[in-house]
């Protein structure tokens, strides 16, 4: 039985990623155009460079990603492009590219929630994973506790009030010289720092227990190395790493199962860029297994923003009936699908 094939499209920010999926569980190809050298001398993405990068990488991407999964386009089912959250201008690229190739070629076009893939992404690690199960989503723009209640029905139980955890890193990073993004550098230096030498804030809300705060985190880490570089001492960095770092990880920890355990769900996943962070995996992995929960975590590179998971959920979608027609268009705030 022939599979059924999807080609992904993904430019929500600054990766510009094309991948083949058979059967949504099954990648053929998964190519991945990062820019970050192109954005490491600005701190961060710069949305107008990683724009016009999209556009110039596109159809090379793309190319290379039929080429490495052994396909033309005529073998496709259907094309998936991440429609939103994200950079308007990349999103658009995106979106433009993948109506006009299934237009061309006359196959069905689907737009998929960025979050949603992130979360697909567990489907292509684990392809015995099923529904119901609780995803812990956790990257540069989004931290979310999301109840995946079938392949189409995603719950938001919780959500970020302001920066995302991700977001948190890269400013820590920032501050402390260290370079973007952030993330893999504090994981590394952390690994050498004393977790304990500061006592930085994990904030909890009476009234929303699943939600996050990480602001707060973040300005408290930068207070004291503002304090320390006024007295002229010496920047334990090693230690602030490793005390920002534990912060994050007890915080996103703590809520994740609290919330498995109330909700009545027997399997926690991981998935998003923070994802690939050790500190976050081993900590989540001791914690589900003392607490009898099933825990599942992609790969680093489908932890990070790829194509691969937009196909994997593109095919759920499109099976589902999701498909858009040439008016789908870039939604930079879009909502999550609840249907």
């Amino acid at each position: 039985m022939k599979p059924f094939l999807v080609l992904g499209i993904e430019t929500s920010c600054d990766e510009t990623a094309a991948a083949v999926v058979a059967d949504g569980r099954r990648i053929l190809s998964n190519v991945i155009a990062s820019q970050i050298e192109l954005h490491g001398a600005y701190g961060g993405v710069v949305p107008e460079l990683a724009s016009r990068r999209h556009v110039e990488l596109i159809m090379p991407v793309v190319e290379e990603a039929l080429r490495e999964a052994g396909v033309v386009p005529a073998d496709l089912d259907a094309i998936a492009a991440t429609q939103g959250p994200g950079l308007v201008g990349a999103l658009l690229v995106g979106v433009s590219f993948a109506k006009a190739f299934a237009y061309a070629g006359k196959k069905p076009c689907v737009g998929v929630h960025h979050i949603e893939g992130h979360i697909a992404a567990n489907y292509l690690a684990h392809p015995e994973l099923e529904p119901p199960f609780l995803c812990l989503v956790v990257s540069g723009g989004h931290s979310h506790l999301i109840a995946v209640e079938s392949p189409t029905r995603h719950r938001v139980l919780g959500r970020t009030r302001d920066d995302a955890a991700g977001e948190a890193f890269d400013k820590v990073a920032r501050v402390l010289g260290l370079g973007y993004p952030g993330g893999p550098v504090v994981d590394r230096i952390a690994e050498a720092g004393n977790a304990a030498a500061f006592r930085f804030p994990r904030v909890q809300f009476a009234d929303a227990p699943y939600d996050f705060s990480f602001s707060g985190l973040k300005t408290s880490v930068i207070n004291v190395v503002n304090q320390l570089r006024q007295k002229g001492e010496p920047l334990p960095v090693a230690d602030l790493c490793a005390s920002f770092q534990q912060a994050v990880v007890e915080v996103l920890t703590a809520k994740a199962v609290r919330a498995a355990r109330e909700c009545g769900f027997h399997t926690l996943c991981l998935a998003g860029g923070v994802a690939s962070n050790g500190a976050l995996r081993r900590n989540l992995e001791m914690e589900t297994q003392k607490n009898g929960i099933r825990f599942f975590v992609p790969p680093p590179i489908l932890c990070t923003d790829n194509a691969a998971m937009i196909a994997a959920m593109g095919t759920i979608r499109a099976k589902a009936g999701y498909v858009a027609g040439l008016g789908l268009n870039a939604e930079p705030a879009l909502t999550m699908n609840l249907e």
